[in-house]
């Protein structure tokens, strides 16, 4: 590559956080703003598509201002536009693409789309310059709980995916019961510190003949009725321990099929991406996991679990260097699955 330097404008409103970037050659990021719309969403306990796409509106120039100034860069400095195309709210997605699409077009800048989860996965190469593929992924986040060899960059080999719940659904699904806010995964993870995991078993599913596929509706479901009893009963309902015992059944579930892949297809670099993957719990028990069985373990810091621009710009670059470009058709699409393009 020697001394080229390929800087990517990136733009990422998939949900409920407006974001841009600018990365330099997939991996050094020199800018990364997130302007965040959690407060107004936790009034009405999750994400309204129509509000979030409206702050995208009035917030998406104003993010990508600031991430060009906090690069020192202006858009003669930028060799392509990448930008998230799916999946994701479609009136969230429609903000960035038409944004992205209008630079690109203004200043004659390469288009790249990207797919969400290729963005997540790809944050793992922000922080572990070392990293390269092949490498076994665990994805989880809100939507999306999928377990992935990545063979190359932006190529997958999907083992194994929810069939249901995915593991944050299950999680912000709990919260609420439980009486927590939006965001329910960072509240169970707190108030899981302080309860016994091993107080209330839960069960754990597995699909007969899918041994790498997730199922959380029934842990989920399993936590609802055990809080309908206590309150037929009138018994006080103990939500620290409720919340380590529910915790430890998804982290376990998690952690075992991904061990089991990494044994299957003999791997020896195992990463995690994805919201979830800023959980506590979940990354000390598949640090833990990794380290019995003598396996390098990878995952980003919490900023670049959560949605974020340096992740897509990270994607883009991969795909830029592969000769991938989108043309003004490039559209939002909510429900891309990970290979399609």
């Amino acid at each position: 590559m020697g001394d080229e330097k390929i800087r990517i404008l990136a733009i990422e409103t998939s949900c409920d956080e407006t974001a841009a970037a600018v990365v330099e050659n997939g991996r050094r990021v020199l800018s990364n703003v997130i302007s965040s719309q959690i407060s107004l969403h936790r009034t009405y306990g999750g994400v309204v598509p129509e509000i979030a796409s409206r702050k995208h509106i009035e917030k998406i120039d104003q993010v990508i201002r600031e991430a060009l100034a906090g690069a020192d860069v202006t858009l003669d400095g930028i060799d392509a536009v990448g930008v998230t195309y799916g999946p994701g709210l479609v009136g969230a997605l429609l903000v960035g693409v038409a944004e992205a699409k209008a630079i690109s077009y203004a200043r004659g800048l390469p288009l790249v789309g990207v797919h969400h989860i290729e963005g997540h996965v790809s944050a793992d190469y922000i922080e572990h310059p070392e990293l390269e593929p092949p490498f076994l992924c665990l994805v989880v986040s809100g939507g999306h709980t999928e377990l992935v060899i990545v063979e190359d960059y932006g190529v997958f080999k999907i083992l194994g995916r929810t069939r249901d719940d995915a593991a944050g659904e299950a999680f912000d699904k709990v919260a609420r019961a439980i009486g927590l806010s939006y965001p329910g995964g960072p509240q169970i993870d707190k108030l899981a510190k302080e309860g016994d995991p091993h107080s209330i078993v839960f069960p754990k599913a597995k699909i007969e003949g899918a041994p790498y596929d997730f199922s959380f509706s029934g842990v989920k479901s399993s936590v609802l009725n055990y809080l309908n009893q206590h309150k037929m009963q009138g018994k006080e309902i103990p939500r620290a321990d409720l919340a380590a015992s529910f915790q430890h059944a998804v982290v376990e579930v998690l952690v075992e099929h991904t061990m089991r892949a990494a044994e299957g297809f003999h791997m020896k670099h195992v990463a995690i991406a994805g919201g979830v993957a800023a959980n506590q719990g979940l990354r000390s028990a598949m640090q833990a996991a990794c380290e019995r069985a003598g396996i390098r373990f990878y995952r980003p810091s919490p900023i670049y679990c959560t949605d974020n621009a340096a992740m897509i710009g990270a994607a883009a670059y991969y795909s830029y260097k592969k000769g991938v470009r989108h043309g003004w058709d490039l559209n939002a699409v909510p429900n891309l699955r990970l290979g399609e393009h």
